[in-house]
């Protein structure tokens, strides 16, 4: 039966579970969530059923979000939370995750510093994680990404023409941070290399390769 070699594939995988979920943290909601999905995602035939999802999710609960929980089973019994994927998420949401995410996720950036010892290929990924919950646009973005880099970078970024798009300031950003790195491994000052009459042509290429 296909059904049943598709579930012993799936039970085989070696999948990270959702770290316990208690709501006392509303910003570990989110999170939480994520890691439900990644296993839905991973198992499709076990979580085909919107009352599977549930019911794993719900294992994982602890503390005031675990006794809510099992309020709804012994007082509403058939209340949809207990049963539909949407209607427990929000629920769960509404009660115990972040009440205003843009809020949060403007206050995230606003903090957001790349440090000088980081890569920006990885401080990236944090940025747009939080940066594409805000709704800005890309000029916001944009001068919220350059508040955030580090000194070593803003240097160079002045010697380079001006970027007039989100995606050609990222990918400048991040040849010029590769430079630096690749400037580090050879054991090279980095920040001597910039003002070099061979760096007119790295510039020109970084520039025409966006």
């Amino acid at each position: 039966d296909d059904t049943r070699d598709a579930l012993a594939r799936e039970g085989k995988l070696d999948i990270q579970k959702p770290e316990p979920f208690t709501g006392h943290d509303p910003r570990k909601w989110r999170i939480f969530l994520t890691q439900c999905l990644t296993m839905f995602q991973a198992k499709p035939i076990t979580f085909q059923l919107e009352s599977s999802r549930v019911a794993f999710a719900a294992s994982y609960l602890q503390g005031i979000a675990f006794d809510h929980y099992t309020a709804l089973l012994r007082f509403d019994p058939n209340n949809p939370v207990l049963f539909h994927w949407l209607a427990f998420t929000q629920e769960f949401s509404s009660k115990f995750g972040v009440f205003d995410t843009v809020a949060e996720a403007e206050e995230n950036l606003f903090n957001l510093q790349m440090r000088d010892n980081k890569r920006f290929t990885t401080f990236i990924i944090r940025f747009e994680r939080e940066a594409y919950k805000t709704g800005w646009n890309y000029n916001a973005l944009q001068f919220a990404l350059c508040r955030a880099l580090p000194q070593r970078i803003k240097d160079v970024l002045r010697l380079m023409p001006k970027q007039t798009t989100y995606d050609g300031y990222k990918a400048l950003v991040t040849q010029v941070d590769q430079r630096y790195w690749e400037d580090c491994s050879k054991n090279t000052a980095p920040q001597t290399l910039w003002n070099t009459s061979g760096n007119t042509n790295w510039q020109a290429g970084a520039t025409n390769g966006i």
